[in-house]
């Protein structure tokens, strides 16, 4: 049995502020501490309920956050930026029995600890045919295609409630609970391990490749904080404008919608200005 964690860091234990997962500040540094206690935690208990193998995927920012030198010895890591899935990426080898999203956080316009989609403050809604979809929603999307369930959700309790709309037989820990978006009420590591440990275990057991979905096309839309986004947006081949502050693509599957997704994200990342966004 081969595990995949996709590993978030917004939704980690202790973290609520910007400063605890932006790269290269003091509480990043203090962060990635209890960020790799969760996944270690995860790795501990999917080995405990019959793993073979753990790949960790680094899924936050820069990509390049877990402590590699703390690492279950017995997991592997795939560390760095610029991966044909992004967050999900090792997926596609068809080798995976079943994905772990730990630190994950819910979506953009939702309530939840630092709660985005891809981008901090430019994306305020995206949707996938008419239903609302953050990280969590995007990536169980194309982790169905590759017949992957998702076994595993952690984050704050908001994240937990989210994931029961696309990952219904998951586990869930909730390693802090929602006061606003820059503050919760966090639990020691200690507790969040021991609780990530037990979910991992008894998650294993879940990790039973399906057949591939084939739900598409798939219409993705998403909502910006500035109209002069949708026309960088705009200008990724199949995006069109479909509102003042909207853009919308059409997929074929998920692979691809994601794909597009990566490269409306980074276009639209490369035309906010500092001060007025």
């Amino acid at each position: 049995m081969k595990i995949l964690i996709s590993a978030d860091m917004e939704g980690a234990t202790g973290v609520t502020w910007p400063a605890d997962v932006l790269p290269g500040t003091e509480q990043w540094q203090r962060c990635r501490r209890m960020f790799t206690s969760d996944v270690n935690a995860a790795i501990a208990g999917f080995f405990a309920g019959g793993a073979d193998e753990v790949l960790v995927n680094e899924a936050h920012w820069t990509m390049r956050n877990l402590l590699l030198e703390e690492l279950d010895e017995r997991a592997e890591m795939i560390t760095g930026r610029h991966k044909d899935l992004s967050m999900v990426e090792g997926i596609q080898r068809g080798d995976v029995d079943g994905v772990a999203f730990l630190g994950y956080h819910t979506g953009a316009g939702t309530e939840g600890v630092l709660a985005h989609t891809y981008l901090a403050n430019s994306i305020t809604g995206v949707w996938v045919d008419g239903e609302p979809a953050g990280e969590g929603r995007l990536n169980a999307l194309v982790a169905a295609e590759y017949g992957v369930p998702v076994v595993l959700v952690t984050g704050d309790d908001r994240t937990a409630l989210d994931a029961r709309g696309y990952a219904p037989r998951a586990r869930t820990v909730a390693v802090k609970d929602y006061v606003s978006r820059y503050a919760a009420v966090c639990r020691p590591p200690a507790r969040t391990a021991a609780d990530i440990t037990t979910a991992a275990k008894e998650a294993a057991a879940l990790a039973v490749r399906q057949e591939p979905a084939q739900a598409g096309p798939f219409t993705v839309e998403i909502e910006f904080d500035a109209a002069h986004l949708t026309g960088a947006a705009a200008v990724v081949p199949s995006v069109e404008r479909c509102g003042e502050r909207r853009v919308r693509y059409t997929a074929d599957t998920m692979y691809e919608g994601i794909r597009c997704f990566k490269a409306v994200t980074t276009v639209v990342s490369a035309a906010v200005e500092e001060t007025y966004g």
